[in-house]
């Protein structure tokens, strides 16, 4: 599945990238192989998951539907990199 270009928020200063800000780490949709591994690795189900909702503007370039699961990679600087999972919901 293609990703949809990325929707710009506008505020009062005009558009605004949210995927290009430096606080904003990166997003990923996980296929369903990796969705099958990450429930058996942590032993989990989807409602085990936090939520983030579909029109969040991190994630809207993704094209999300409700169930699918995504990865967020952010940087620490004493664990290098880490990953978070949340479920798309309503």
């Amino acid at each position: 599945m293609a990703e949809r270009p990325v929707r710009p928020v506008y505020t009062t200063m005009g558009k605004f990238d949210v995927t290009k800000h430096a606080l904003v780490p990166k997003h990923s949709k996980l296929s369903e192989k990796e969705r099958k591994e990450l429930f058996e690795k942590y032993a989990i189900e989807l409602p085990n998951l936090p939520r983030v909702g579909k029109n969040d503007p991190a994630i809207v370039h993704l094209d999300v539907k409700e169930g699918d699961i995504i990865k967020i990679s952010r940087k620490s600087p004493t664990a290098g990199e880490t990953a978070f999972y949340r479920r798309v919901g309503a």
